[in-house]
Parts: structure tokens; sequence; C-alpha cells
């Protein structure tokens, strides 16, 4: 099914409520969304490197 939306003559207001409109439909399956394959690559990577010393974190107000 294709869908088309006339992008070039929504307002930016318009196209962000299309968004939260289709996030919002998303969000009532999610188990019908996959994570993409390289994130598990990402994460485990990120693992790697907390378990070796070489990640540090900062304070969550800090990093703001």
């Amino acid at each position: 099914m294709g869908t088309s939306l006339p992008l070039d003559r929504m307002t930016t207001s318009e196209k962000l409520q299309a968004l939260e409109e289709i996030w919002d439909d998303l969000c009532r399956t999610p188990e019908e969304i996959a994570p993409p394959s390289w994130h598990g690559d990402v994460l485990r990577a990120r693992e790697k490197r907390v378990a070796d010393g070489t990640s540090h974190f900062k304070e969550w107000r800090d990093a703001k």
C-alpha cells in the first residue's frame, strides 16, 4: 500500500502532527517492531567497553 502526503503543502506543524499520529499508532503494537540487526552489535560493543572499563559515565544532570 502506498501512501502519499502533500508534504510540499504541509506546514511544519502539520508534518509534526502527522509524525506524532504515526508514532502513536506504532506504539500500540510494539511487538511488531523488530530492532534493526545492527542494534545488537552496538549494544554488545557498549557492554564490552563497560566491562573493559573504557567507557565512562556522567551524571545525567551533567550530561544535559
